[in-house]
This record gives structure tokens, C-alpha cells and sequence, in this order.
């Protein structure tokens, strides 16, 4: 099952700020909803576990993710793979860019992903709102960590 979404986030935050939160893993690691570990890979990446429950589905997420076509601080491109063992297994992509707006930066990404296994069972409907409150939820917290 595939899955896009796009989105843009005001921050009260110059540019170099936020770009220097976006790759800060202590901060993304306390962002991102049920993330228990992430750690930095020598090769412009992280190594991640999240537990999330999407619908009667929880699993716990193992998964590498991959930072590429870095412009700072303008954005980059984060790809990533995941596997939940019998819930499935989400692989992806997202184009994150940042521009000057309002005293402050303009996030702005597209995200393209991919499902499998039992989650992918639980219907497009579903999938889209788990997906939609995940970001929504990382982005307020995203924003909370940008104040201090």
C-alpha cells in the first residue's frame, strides 16, 4: 500500500536553528511519538526503534534511516526502511525544506511511503490518519524543542 502526504510547519526559529534541531538526534529522538532508541551511523544516518500502535496493530519498529542531498540549510532528503516483524514493514521517503517566512523558517515537507503485512490490511482510511497524527504530533513537538 502506498502512502504521500505533504505538509508545512511555521517555526519560531532562524534557519540555521532549526536545520541544526533536524539533525541533532537527542532532539528528533524526543520528537518523534514512541521512539525508543536513535543513534547516529558513521554513513550520514541513524539507526532507529519506535513502538507504534496503528489501529488493533502495535509493533515495535527496528529500522535504519538515511540522510542524503544535504543543502544547509536549506534541507535534505531522509529515506528509511522499518520492520515490525507480523505487523509489516514501512519503507520511504520525504524532501524536507526550510525557507526564511515570517521571522522565522518555513518547514515544508513531502513524504512518500510504503506498507506491507498486517498494517497494510488495516485499510487506506486507517493508515492515513495513524500517518497524519504521527507528524502532526512530532511537528508540535518539533516546534516545542525549536522554542526551548
Amino acid at each position: 500500500m502506498a502512502m504521500t502526504m505533504t505538509g508545512e510547519v511555521q517555526l519560531p526559529a532562524p534557519r540555521e536553528a532549526v536545520w541544526a534541531k533536524l539533525n541533532d538526534p537527542e532532539v528528533l529522538k524526543a520528537c518523534i511519538p514512541g521512539c525508543e532508541e536513535l543513534e547516529r551511523t558513521e554513513d550520514n544516518g541513524f539507526r532507529a526503534t519506535a513502538k507504534m500502535k496503528v489501529g488493533p496493530v502495535s509493533a515495535r519498529f527496528k529500522g535504519k534511516v538515511m540522510l542524503s542531498d544535504l543543502d544547509p540549510p536549506n534541507g535534505y532528503k531522509i529515506t528509511g526502511e522499518g520492520e515490525g516483524g507480523v505487523a509489516g514493514f514501512a519503507k520511504g521517503g520525504a524532501t524536507v525544506a526550510l525557507s526564511d517566512k515570517d521571522d522565522g523558517t518555513l518547514l515544508s515537507y513531502n513524504v512518500e511511503a510504503q506498507i506491507g503485512g498486517k498494517l497494510a490490511q488495516l485499510g487506506q482510511r486507517l493508515i492515513n490518519g495513524a500517518a497524519k497524527k504521527l507528524a502532526d504530533e512530532f511537528f508540535a513537538n518539533f516546534a516545542k524543542a525549536v522554542q526551548g
